[in-house]
C-alpha cells in the first residue's frame, strides 16, 4: 500500500512517500505555498502522478493533546483534499516530527555533509514528513480519530 505523507505548513508544505509495499518512508518534496487552496492543487498534482493508496497527514496538536485553531485548519484541509482526492486520509500526531528532522540534519551535518541553512529549511520539512510516515508505517504512530467520516 502506497502512502503519502504530507506536513502541512502556512508557507511549505513537506510530502513523503512510501514504496508499493508500504514498508520505507522517503522523503519527497517540499512545496512553497501560498495559500492553502495552492497547496491543495499542488499535492493533488502529486497524487496523480505517484498514485498513492491513502494519505497520512500531520496534525499539529497542542502540547497538552488538544486541537488548537492550527490543526482544526489541518483537518479542513486535509478532509477536503481526501474527497477531491477519492482517498482516505489518516491523521497522525506531527508535534516533534520537525523537531527530529532538525536532529537528524544537525547529524548529516556533523558526519561532514555540506549544507547551508538554506539547504536546511528546503529539505526540513519533507523530512519531517517522511519521520512520521516511517513511525507510522513501522507501527510506532496510530492515526487520530478527529470525527466524521475518512
Amino acid at each position: 500500500m502506497r502512502t503519502l505523507a504530507i506536513d502541512l505548513g502556512t508557507r511549505r508544505v513537506g510530502i513523503a512517500l512510501s514504496d508499493e509495499g508500504g514498508r520505507f518512508a522517503t522523503a519527497l518534496d517540499v512545496l512553497t505555498i501560498t495559500t492553502p487552496s495552492q497547496a491543495a492543487d499542488e499535492v493533488l498534482a502529486i497524487i496523480n502522478r505517484e498514485s498513492p493508496t491513502r494519505l497520512v497527514v500531520g496534525l499539529p496538536l497542542n502540547m497538552d493533546d488538544s486541537v488548537g485553531p492550527a490543526a482544526k485548519q489541518t483537518i479542513a484541509w486535509a478532509k477536503d483534499l481526501s474527497r477531491r482526492a477519492g482517498l482516505p486520509v489518516v491523521f497522525i500526531d506531527e508535534r516533534l516530527s520537525s523537531f527530529e528532522a532538525e536532529q537528524h540534519l544537525n547529524d548529516r551535518k556533523r558526519g561532514g555533509e555540506r549544507m547551508t541553512r538554506q539547504m536546511k529549511k528546503e529539505r526540513l520539512d519533507a523530512i519531517a514528513a517522511a519521520s512520521f510516515l516511517q513511525a507510522f508505517l513501522d507501527g510506532r504512530l496510530g492515526g487520530i480519530d478527529v470525527g466524521g467520516d475518512r
